[in-house]
């Protein structure tokens, strides 16, 4: 495995065509339903990261020991449906960066309604044993301000109690979409759920019939196409397959980078092309609430900070504890770049920009995180920088650095 990467453009204008696999996000859900309904559910287009990849393994795997590495949604997801396998029993563990990542809130909710689940090292966090058992279902308070995939994990598997699940959201409810895009493939499945306010209610059992989901191009991954956009002085990308409506929430990726940025988005069958307008202003100061597409804010602060912006993000309370905590990572690497930020536990704010020298000796730490190495790729349109750990984006985007070098990019790999 290379240890770092070397990645140069130097050009100032970015064209080409890209196709991006199925969205991780929506092919995570899809799987856990086919596990459960088998030859009900059928998927084309599904996502070729690593994430999606090591939760098909383990779901399909005949080991009762099953590692998911770094990936945070086959933990959640996993902990949820492999407690509803009667009479087994599974050992479910990770990456040291997984064991300090916190799951006393799935689960509890999930003992409360009668599953077995074992803390084997420290009490709250992976590594887990689960004792599989029926379990008969009712209703559970939940905190949806910490994350949305513990509210997914259980509306993936409560058609399966005995009598349905209702689940009431306390506090603010963070990531909504992602909650959204459960909502609608659950019913797509032939589930009955409901949502009224802070109440989701999922009744037992699933329709007969087969179900086909041709899923959409991941729109996380277009985002960083939008950031080169943004930074080059003329832009006409073309990026495949996606669609005016979608599920995921990070379609909203369109309008920010319209209104900011200068970026305009043609939808045209399967397609999007995104083009620079000419003549576009654009702003000192960027005011954002990301709470409902958090995964955009290293995307946006770093396209902000080559650009001069000062911004304020808010609503980043979830980057604490994602593959690394993001906030304090951005901190870090973009003060190397002469970008000076603030961090509270969920804001982030661009308060100084400083002379800085950029030359290749500048190495960028990603902390195991595929979505710092892919935003940060963006200064490499006009800089030779150095990134770390380069396959760290398989988690995601497996054909990332593939792709940036059909558009033109200079691309080394070394290791030490």
């Amino acid at each position: 495995m290379p240890s770092y990467i070397k990645i140069n453009k130097n050009r100032k204008s970015l064209y080409g065509s890209i196709s991006i696999t199925g969205s991780k996000s929506i092919s995570n859900r899809l799987l856990i339903l086919k596990a459960i309904y088998k030859d009900d559910i059928y998927i084309e287009n599904i996502s070729n990261c690593e994430d999606t990849k090591v939760l098909e393994k383990s779901l399909y795997s005949t080991s009762n020991i099953l590692n998911i590495h770094h990936s945070g949604t086959a933990m959640r997801f996993l902990t949820s449906y492999l407690s509803i396998q009667e009479g087994k029993e599974f050992i479910l563990t990770g990456s040291n960066r997984m064991k300090e990542r916190p799951i006393s809130i799935l689960v509890d909710a999930l003992k409360k309604l009668g599953s077995e689940i074992i803390y084997l090292e420290k009490i709250g966090y992976p590594p887990i044993k689960i004792i599989g058992k029926k379990i008969i279902g009712g209703k559970i308070d939940i905190n949806a301000r910490i994350s949305s995939q513990y509210i997914s994990s259980l509306m993936l598997i409560a058609s399966k109690f005995k009598i349905g699940l209702k689940i009431y959201l306390k506090e603010y409810i963070t990531s909504i979409p992602y909650i959204k895009m459960t909502f609608y493939l659950l019913t797509r499945a032939g589930i009955k759920i409901s949502w009224k306010e802070k109440i989701i209610h999922i009744y037992p059992g699933k329709k007969t019939g087969k179900k086909y989901f041709s899923i959409e191009s991941d729109w996380s991954s277009a985002s960083y196409y939008y950031s080169m956009a943004s930074i080059v002085k003329n832009s006409n990308l073309t990026l495949s397959y996606y669609q005016n409506k979608s599920l995921q929430g990070d379609r909203e990726i369109t309008s920010i980078y319209e209104k900011y940025f200068g970026i305009s988005t043609i939808f045209e069958k399967n397609k999007i092309i995104l083009n620079k307008k000419l003549n576009f202003t654009l702003p000192r100061f960027i005011n954002l609430d990301l709470n409902k597409i958090p995964d955009l804010a290293q995307t946006i602060v770093i396209t902000c900070s080559f650009l001069g912006i000062k911004c304020y993000l808010k609503g980043l309370e979830t980057l604490k504890i994602k593959e690394t905590d993001r906030l304090k990572a951005l901190k870090n690497e973009l003060l190397k770049l002469g970008v000076r930020i603030k961090i509270t536990s969920s804001c982030l704010e661009i308060i100084d920009f400083f002379p800085k020298k950029m030359d290749s000796s500048i190495r960028i730490k990603t902390y195991q995180d595929h979505r710092m190495a892919m935003a940060f790729s963006s200064f490499g349109l006009f800089y030779s920088l150095q990134i770390e750990e380069p396959k760290v984006v398989e988690k995601s985007y497996p054909n990332f650095w593939m792709d940036l070098e059909y558009l033109g990019f200079s691309i080394n790999y070394y290791e030490e």
